[in-house]
């Protein structure tokens, strides 16, 4: 894909969390309908949090050379930040105003920015990634995500 069309699947994510959420009630997006798995509201309130990371790293990315980047336990957040505790519509919301500044940022770019790079800590481990990377994690952090909640909604004869 080329920058344009990495940017439009960036930003095509929220129409898509929006299309799987739409509707829900405050009970049934707190609900577990499918035993041992998190809540759609679980599900947003992770790609919330971990989407603002994404966004954090993109800047440094671009604003810094070479920066060292750390990766986040999904676990932690989830039991630290009352995940069950927020508002689906304000983290939905959140989402959209992130990718939506993040868009425009990126829009300024050069296409040859996309291979900015960093270096990404995970746990001892180091690896490099670029913009292009970490722009196409936050992508697919999204398609893995929604299939879940789409579940959610099934199990919830929604």
């Amino acid at each position: 894909m080329n920058s344009q069309e990495l940017m439009h699947e960036y930003l095509n994510g929220v129409a898509a969390l929006r299309q799987a959420t739409d509707g829900m009630t405050a009970d049934q997006s707190r609900a577990r309908p499918v035993p041992g798995k998190w809540s759609t509201l679980e599900v947003v309130c992770h790609l919330a949090d971990i989407d603002a990371l994404d966004a954090e790293r993109m800047k440094r990315v671009i604003a810094e050379d070479q920066p060292t980047l750390m990766d986040a336990d999904e676990t932690r957040y989830a039991v630290a930040l009352a995940y069950q505790e927020r508002e689906l519509s304000e983290e939905v919301a959140l989402i959209e105003s992130t990718r939506r500044q993040m868009t425009r940022i990126l829009r300024t770019l050069p296409p040859s920015a996309l291979s900015r790079g960093s270096v990404y800590r995970i746990d001892d481990k180091t690896e490099n990634r670029t913009l292009e990377q970490l722009l196409n994690k936050a992508i697919h952090h999204f398609r893995h995500h929604i299939p879940f909640i789409l579940e959610k909604r099934k199990a919830l004869g929604m």
